[in-house]
């Protein structure tokens, strides 16, 4: 007789690998998003004053709203209210997109800040526009600084992610769960499945912690 991770998991591989592509999408679209949906409400506290106070709401309430009230208000309060999104696959990116936001939109601020006033002031002096010092002067420094907290959230993402299942997103934990509930294995399945966001976020963590010591060689 098989062993239950074969009868369950080996010969459903090709359900559970849809499932890791589909969480793989919705995990990058999501962070995506959470980027410029940041950066976005960074610039507004930053340098927009009339806006400052709205933007500053919209980011503490995307910090303080937990990941599945969230997935549930984009979902169901969304469509109603905005006629978007029009997929669980797309309420599944907008939430996890709004949820990163807020945590993003906080350490683009404090990377921005971080820029000593003298290095803006000196490009100034040299005839630069703002956009120009934003991007050629500030941002290339704050990202040296950002990156380590950047790369954490994507890992944070991935994480979160899981609970996209609550809608009917076919991601990985979907798929886990509904082998679950047709062969009754749940500790073969859920091990393996565990298994493999472990892998993944390990691969990347380590991908992660190459790419910022050569950040920190170059810069320092």
């Amino acid at each position: 007789m098989d062993a239950p991770w074969i009868r369950t998991v080996w010969r459903h591989r090709d359900v559970m690998w849809d499932g890791l592509v589909v969480t793989m999408q919705v995990t990058a679209i999501g962070f995506v998003g959470a980027v410029v949906l940041g950066f976005v409400l960074c610039l507004l506290v930053m340098y927009v004053k009339p806006l400052r106070w709205p933007a500053r709401v919209l980011i503490e309430f995307f910090r303080a709203t937990p990941i599945y009230v969230q997935l549930l208000w984009v979902n169901y309060v969304w469509p109603g209210v905005l006629g978007w999104p029009s997929s669980f696959f797309e309420a599944g990116c907008a939430a996890l997109a709004v949820q990163s936001a807020g945590y993003l939109a906080e350490t683009f601020r404090a990377g921005i800040e971080g820029i000593s006033r003298g290095h803006v002031e000196a490009a100034r002096a040299q005839g630069m526009s703002s956009l120009l010092v934003m991007r050629r002067i500030i941002l290339p420094q704050a990202f040296h600084t950002m990156a380590p907290s950047i790369m954490n959230q994507f890992l944070v993402v991935i994480k979160s992610s899981t609970l996209v299942s609550v809608i009917a997103v076919p991601d990985l934990m979907y798929q886990a769960l509904r082998l679950t509930a047709i062969w009754f294995e749940p500790i073969a399945i859920l091990s393996c499945t565990a298994l493999v966001y472990i892998t993944v976020i390990t691969c990347l963590s380590l991908v992660f912690k190459w790419y910022t010591d050569r950040l920190r060689e170059r810069y320092l």
